[in-house]
């Protein structure tokens, strides 16, 4: 996993991708090292990737499925795949991957609903407060939830890439592409607040956007992460989490009747079944209020 971890980062694959690809590895090996007691081979492939078998990965995958879901399943599913072909093709320790003829997990399609302006406002109430740790962290929820960002973008702000000056951030998508976005005038609001702060912190001359509470660290995506889910659970908002607010954004953009060209641009996609995906869960809303505003029927 280390040897892993050190060719995804020389790949400048994104932190919360590496946490991901890991997690599923140590679960998997966590999960055999369980059934080791009953199953002499599951001890040796606990201890040895190199001894993992298919049957292995489709235990680990069904175990998933039943404690888990479908969609976590199919997560750990692409982990384990990068892992054992890294461990195939660039390492030659295995002659054929154990995920060859192991399937997919077949998730049925959940509309994920976006998260309401009364819902925002109550995780934005539980960052009241002049301490530095309210600061950092209203910054960070208003800009999810201004420009609909992914996790890792947000995340991964350097303090050069946010202008004040003319309200915008630069954000590295996917594949290291940068896109400038604006933020409006609260956004801005809190995040001067928080650069005051942050000017103050120990840890100020790290280039990282946003520092740990404590010592001389930067927040990590997976930290924010954690944070969002504790800010939620404080507001009582359940499933809280950086893409109900890029849902949220593509839906409020549809709503207002925004260009589809530019809600790509501006969320870093590149396919156009992106933006029928996001805002999904609030097409229904949508034609509702267009069936409203069209007044169709009632002209009699």
């Amino acid at each position: 996993m280390r040897d892993w971890d050190r060719s995804l980062r020389a790949a400048n694959r994104p932190e919360t991708t590496r946490y991901n690809y890991l997690l599923a590895v140590s679960q998997l090996a966590r999960f055999l090292a369980q059934e080791a007691a009953t199953d002499v081979e599951c001890a040796a492939a606990a201890g040895d990737p190199v001894e993992v078998r298919r049957g292995h990965v489709e235990s680990f995958q069904a175990w998933m499925i039943e404690s888990r879901s479908a969609a976590t399943a199919l997560n750990k599913h692409k982990g384990l795949q990068q892992f054992f072909k890294w461990l195939w093709l660039d390492e030659e320790e295995i002659e054929r991957s154990p995920m060859e003829r192991v399937r997919q997990p077949k998730v049925e399609k959940r509309l994920i609903p976006v998260i309401r302006d009364e819902d925002t406002g109550r995780v934005l109430a539980t960052c009241k407060g002049k301490e530095f740790v309210h600061l950092r962290d209203e910054a960070i929820i208003r800009l999810y939830y201004n420009t609909g960002a992914r996790l890792s973008e947000v995340g991964g702000l350097r303090l050069e890439d946010v202008d004040l000056g003319r309200d915008t951030v630069v954000y590295r998508g996917k594949g290291g592409k940068e896109r400038r976005v604006r933020f409006g005038p609260r956004t801005g609001r809190a995040l001067s607040r928080y650069l005051r702060a942050r000017d103050r912190h120990v840890a100020a001359r790290l280039p990282n956007l946003w520092l740990a509470e404590r010592g001389r660290r930067a927040l990590a995506p997976n930290g924010i992460k954690l944070m969002l889910k504790r800010r939620g659970r404080a507001a009582g908002v359940v499933g809280v989490h950086a893409h109900r607010w890029r849902h949220n954004f593509a839906h409020e953009w549809k709503r207002a009747g925004g260009d589809t060209g530019d809600l790509m641009l501006l969320l870093g996609w590149e396919s156009e079944d992106m933006p029928r995906h996001y805002g999904a869960s609030a097409a229904a809303e949508r034609a509702q209020e267009s069936q409203t505003r069209m007044g169709i029927g009632e002209n009699v």
